[in-house]
């Protein structure tokens, strides 16, 4: 049987992992060269197989690819780019094949969350179609750890980690202030649906360090009046407080707390981030002296507090699923599974990507609070093995070495352009 090439592709926000799964996909590869030809990367994500716009990573040393593993976001380019439904839009898909077919692409590895592992479980349906097999196989990567089956996702332990670090410092500097200055800080993370980010800043607070922290949810309704109750009661109490607040927190009508309903000069509705609502908030009907911040993308590039468990969770996870696909699965997902929580152990497993695709997870209400402004044990359970170890990458001049890959373009070999 004649050797095929394979396709990998990074899909959505980056992480501080993501590049180990890449480590994982093609160093596994490499060492399958009887099977698998070359590993193609589409430049920009999945934009780059609708334009013939491949990388080959051949061209890459070992040394290069290998620090893949300690390198933040997406080393081939990423996007924000949802294939629309078959029906709606089949010339894509069939473009997707015709570049496939093309550069002899017989394995399809897609590094994303929910809508990318929609769009592999697409591809595998459409290549059965039109006769043209291609192995697809989606390797998971969110931060906001809301797919489906998986125990966690690789790059939601890292920022984890780096938001329950944060929290801690800041919540330091914000004591040793207090009694002249600032009582409370707000910090921003992100998470639209899911809790799991902010449940974390949450871990900030342990038997040996008593931080006064408030926690807002996307699953529990904001309510301004509990929400105040409680910074003043921590103020009050320990003289600070510290609150992380989800990107995603609503309104009781569903809005979400960044649409403020002030209005500009313009008349134009204004719509800051979550932070400053909550601080101005706190200012206005408390009267206490604030700071917030908004961790941003500061989170999910952090790979120099990067939790061990999460660096070799993504790397395990790009290495299964070329392993999968050398099995002769198709249209399938690694996950992680906890097989043992004291102690803290865990393998791969799979999933089918139907029962993925479009769908997320939650925070169990088992792990919020009664009051619905922090974590319970159960919680703490969950997300205390998550953000375990520490990997640092090599340092040259005080800073962070990462490295830029090449990223050799494949000639094309097809007429013409397509436009997305």
């Amino acid at each position: 049987m004649a050797k095929k090439n394979a396709f990998y592709a990074q899909s959505g926000g980056v992480t501080a992992v993501i590049n180990a799964s890449a480590c994982g996909v093609i160093e596994t590869a490499r060492a399958h060269k009887d099977v698998i030809g070359k590993v193609y990367a589409g430049r920009n994500g999945i934009i780059g197989a609708l334009t013939e716009d491949l990388i080959d990573t051949s061209k890459e040393s070992e040394k290069a690819i290998a620090a893949l593993r300690y390198t933040p976001s997406g080393a081939f380019g990423s996007c924000r780019y949802k294939l629309k439904g078959l029906e709606e839009n089949k010339a894509q898909y069939e473009r997707l094949m015709e570049v496939f077919k093309a550069h002899n692409i017989g394995y399809f590895f897609y590094n994303g969350g929910g809508d990318s592992a929609d769009t592999c479980l697409k591809v595998s349906q459409l290549a059965e179609k039109m006769g043209y097999p291609i192995q697809a196989i989606h390797v998971p990567k969110t931060v906001d750890n809301d797919l489906p089956i998986t125990d966690c996702c690789p790059g939601f332990g890292s920022v984890a980690k780096y938001i329950a670090v944060s929290t801690r410092e800041a919540s330091f500097d914000v004591a040793s202030m207090a009694k002249t200055s600032t009582k409370v800080f707000v910090l921003e993370v992100m998470g639209r649906h899911a809790g799991w980010i902010a449940a974390a800043g949450a871990l900030a607070a342990d038997k040996d360090h008593e931080i006064p922290i408030v926690i807002l949810f996307p699953e529990v309704t904001f309510d301004q009046d509990k929400f105040l109750a409680k910074v003043k009661e921590k103020v009050e109490q320990f003289g600070y407080c510290t609150v992380v607040v989800s990107e995603g927190t609503k309104w009781p009508d569903g809005r979400f707390l960044a649409e403020s309903g002030t209005r500009d000069a313009f008349g134009h509705a204004q719509l800051g981030g979550a932070a400053p609502v909550v601080a101005n908030l706190v200012k206005e009907k408390l009267g206490y002296k604030y700071h917030w911040g908004v961790a941003d993308y500061l989170q999910r590039a952090a790979r120099h507090i990067a939790s061990k468990t999460d660096v070799k969770q993504a790397y395990a996870l790009g290495k299964a699923a070329v392993e999968l696909a050398l099995k002769g699965y198709n249209s399938v997902m690694p996950t992680i599974v906890r097989a043992s929580e004291t102690p803290y152990k865990w393998k791969v497993g799979m999933a089918e990507l139907k029962d993925v695709a479009n769908k997320e997870k939650f925070m169990p209400m088992n792990f919020i609070s009664k009051d619905g402004f922090g974590i319970t044990q159960k919680c703490r359970n969950y997300l205390q093995p998550l953000i375990q170890g520490e990997d640092y990458p090599p340092y040259n001049e005080g800073l962070p070495d990462y490295v830029t890959l090449k990223n050799a373009p494949v000639a094309k070999k097809l007429k013409g352009e397509f436009k997305i």
